[in-house]
């Protein structure tokens, strides 16, 4: 069992000797010879053996030379402490002191590695001889281990500490050291942009005043080439065409605490686009079509994410038109007077080359289809360079693997080639430990099972509980994305969800169970069809609530069945600095249950960047309604709460409330409509640190009811009014989960109206 050992038993510790100087009795300048030779003091090790290292002859001339060689084996075979070797007269005495036995094996000073976790680095080993090299060596291996985790001052010393019997205690002492960070990280050559901004752009980053509260960032050579790759296509997204780095010089302070890492770059001119062309070299076919689709425009700064997006949209137009074995050229001139670029988009005619198969490997647990399904192409389909490309993103999109590589070789003839998919698997189960906490919501935790590659099917099922001051929740997934081998997406979930008092005075439960399927039906759209069963229970109202509410306690069994249309840009990619969604959903309930209702909501929405993509911009409207047929009126459950459509309020916040009521409980509504705009942006600190700041401003309200008499007979005002709300967020990614503080405040309310001035919420996993 291994023990530590305290500072009384390192004061016995003897130091490591690598190599113990042997004593030789002077040997005459000519040769002698041993007529026999003795081994002494040997315990462990067989006298045969020690003179097999020796190989000395008896009986014959040995030569100075030789004896000098026949010591230096023994010492070279790490079995001994000393060797002597005392000719006398005829005889060669050869004396040798044993290196003791490993009696244990121990680690003093590690707080960051764990014993075992050093066990297993070093090579020396109990109950065996004690070889010096061999503990200097795993010495080496533990401060390697040390300087991969970032701390390159870590030293490691091997001690000795000698027992009884010709036994040893191997002990190694351990300084770890603080992690040595990037301390300063320059640039030589830059003119257009600061040292700062080029420094957001890096992957590596720079230790900063509270990098010690935040997070650190210790030095990797392997990211060296990322880091240029990263400046260079900021560099040529910016117009600088000819921009290049010229070398990279990372020093590390004397003390090995610190590294310092400078760029040498050249920027070269800054260019704009000039003359934009699309031009045919293929007989037949119209060059117009192609380049309605160009994203390049006359004068614009230069930058080849422009050029690869025209590129795709002019693929994609071939594709459409059925036209094999073309390809979009780009064809750049250079004009330095001017500092323009002139665009030329060649149609050419490109090698009549087919795939011949798809060749899968690595794939352990993964089946082959659930990569397989991801190529649009198949054997015998033309070969499309892009498409394998795209191909190759969405596999290692998928998750399921730590590294997946798409490669092509020639077939059996020039015109095959064969796609070679070289997978390697990694694990796609996980289990959180999570915690939550939001103004309205209080602390919760949360418990997560997920499995996303389930029998190496690519099926997706998962198990949430989660807990907080005044609700509960649990639900289970499940999710085959290909159901009868077509791109066809079932699902089906079952949540349970338990409320008691949460921003109210009354308690809800709901239980429902929803199978859905989801297909594409254009290049960005999917339709979602669903069937919902779910009963719902409104309880323990108070006395001081509303009449309305009063009334609607009880449980309602819904059955109803829905769509959802949704529409997103962001599926092929075409345009890369701006997303467009829109999602519009109908639930039909009626067939069977209590309720009857038709619910409607609609939603479009706007993404972009701007500012050399360091600010995003959001822009989002929303809408719903609820209409209810027959006799059936909606229930608090049925209609809309404002949530966090609109900002500035509580949850329950806005919309129709019986003012007669003691408690004046929110009472939802039938309809609502919200807009939202926000930005998101730097304000100044490195980007290490994780803060970002916001501004945002929402529109909207809440209004209708079905039965509006209230309290005492009271009627409730329903109509709608409308609420505004402006405010600034501060966004914090820390070790802890990413934190969100809003600071609002209501520009247009109704006197009765609740608001929230601040909002912190964090959602962290562990």
């Amino acid at each position: 069992m291994e023990r530590k050992l305290g500072k009384g038993a390192l004061a016995l510790v003897t130091s490591l000797a690598i190599a113990v100087p042997a004593g030789v009795i002077p040997q005459p300048a000519a040769a002698v010879v041993f007529s026999s030779i003795q081994v002494q003091g040997n315990q462990q090790i067989e006298t045969g053996a020690v003179l097999s290292t020796l190989a000395l002859p008896q009986g014959q001339d040995v030569s100075p030379g030789q004896i000098n060689d026949a010591l230096q084996r023994l010492q070279n075979s790490g079995l001994f402490e000393t060797v002597e070797l005392v000719p006398q007269g005829g005889t060669l005495i050869v004396r040798v002191a044993e290196y003791p036995i490993v009696n244990q094996i121990t680690f003093e000073g590690n707080r960051r590695l764990n014993d075992a976790r050093l066990a297993e680095i070093v090579r020396s080993q109990s109950r065996r001889v004690y070889q010096p090299a061999q503990a200097i060596q795993d010495a080496q291996a533990i401060a390697q281990t040390y300087a991969a985790e970032g701390r390159l001052a870590a030293r490691v010393d091997p001690r000795i500490i000698r027992r009884s019997g010709n036994r040893v205690d191997l002990v190694f002492e351990i300084r770890e050291g603080n992690v040595t960070e990037i301390e300063r990280i320059s640039f030589v050559g830059n003119r257009a942009f600061s040292d700062r901004r080029l420094r957001n752009v890096l992957e590596t980053k720079q230790a900063g005043l509270l990098r010690t509260f935040i997070r650190r960032d210790t030095f990797a050579p392997e990211r060296i080439p990322l880091d240029e790759q990263l400046l260079t296509d900021f560099y040529r997204s910016q117009g600088y065409a000819d921009f290049r780095v010229q070398g990279v010089a990372p020093e590390i302070a004397r003390e090995r605490d610190a590294f310092f890492i400078t760029f040498n770059i050249q920027e070269g001119p800054r260019y704009r686009f000039g003359r934009v062309d699309t031009v045919s070299e293929i007989p037949g076919l119209d060059a117009s079509a192609f380049a309605e689709q160009s994203r390049v425009r006359r004068g614009s700064v230069y930058n080849p994410s422009v050029i690869d997006t025209s590129i795709r949209r002019m693929e994609t137009i071939a594709i459409q038109q059925g036209l094999n074995f073309v390809n979009i050229e780009p064809r750049v001139t250079r004009n330095p007077q001017t500092q323009t670029l002139d665009l030329t988009f060649a149609l050419t005619r490109g090698e009549r080359i087919f795939v011949e198969r798809i060749d899968i490997e690595g794939n352990t647990t993964t089946l082959d289809q659930v990569i397989r399904r991801q190529f649009t192409t198949v054997e015998g389909d033309p070969f499309n360079p892009r498409e394998i490309r795209n191909s190759a993103e969405r596999v290692r999109a998928l998750g399921y693997f730590a590294d997946a590589q798409v490669q092509t070789r020639e077939g059996s003839s020039p015109d095959q080639v064969i796609v070679g998919v070289n997978v390697e698997e990694q694990p796609t189960g996980s289990l959180s430990l999570g915690a939550s906490y939001g103004v309205n919501s209080g602390v919760g935790f949360n418990l997560g099972l997920t499995e996303q590659n389930f029998l190496g099917r690519g099926q997706t099922v998962g198990l949430q509980l989660s807990t907080a001051s005044d609700d509960r929740a649990a639900a289970i997934n499940f999710v085959e994305p290909f159901f009868l081998g077509r791109d066809l997406r079932f699902g089906f979930s079952a949540n349970y969800v338990e409320t008691e008092g949460l921003n109210s005075d009354f308690d809800t439960r709901q239980i429902r169970i929803q199978p859905s399927l989801e297909f594409p039906i254009s290049d960005n759209g999917r339709l979602e069809l669903r069937y919902r069963l779910s009963e719902d229970k409104l309880s323990n109202v108070t006395e001081d609530s509303s009449q309305i509410l009063i009334d609607e306690e009880g449980t309602r069994l819904t059955s109803s069945l829905g769509y959802t249309y949704n529409w997103d840009s962001r599926r092929t990619g075409l345009d890369p600095l701006t997303a467009y969604r829109f999602r519009f959903s109908q639930d039909f309930a009626g067939a069977g249950g209590d309720t009857k209702t038709i619910t409607t909501t609609a939603l479009a929405g706007v993404e972009s960047t701007a500012w050399r993509d360091s600010v995003t911009l959001r822009a989002e409207v929303e809408a719903g309604a609820i209409y209810s047929y027959g006799d059936y009126s909606t229930w608090i459950l049925d209609r809309f709460r404002t949530g966090n459509r609109i900002r500035g309020f509580e949850p329950n916040g806005l919309g129709p409330r019986d003012l007669a009521a003691d408690n004046e409980d929110g009472l939802g509504g039938n309809y609502y409509w919200a807009a939202r705009a926000e930005a998101q942006f730097p304000i100044g600190l490195p980007e290490e640190y994780g803060i970002q700041g916001g501004l945002f401003a929402d529109v909207g309200s809440l209004w209708g009811l079905d039965q509006t008499v209230g309290t005492g007979g009271v009627a409730v005002d329903d109509d709608m009014y409308v609420r505004a709300a402006v405010g600034a967020s501060i966004f914090w990614t820390t070790p802890i989960g990413p934190l969100r503080f809003n600071f609002s405040q209501a520009l247009r309310k109704e006197d009765y109206d609740r608001e929230q001035n601040f909002d912190l919420t964090i959602q962290t996993n562990f």
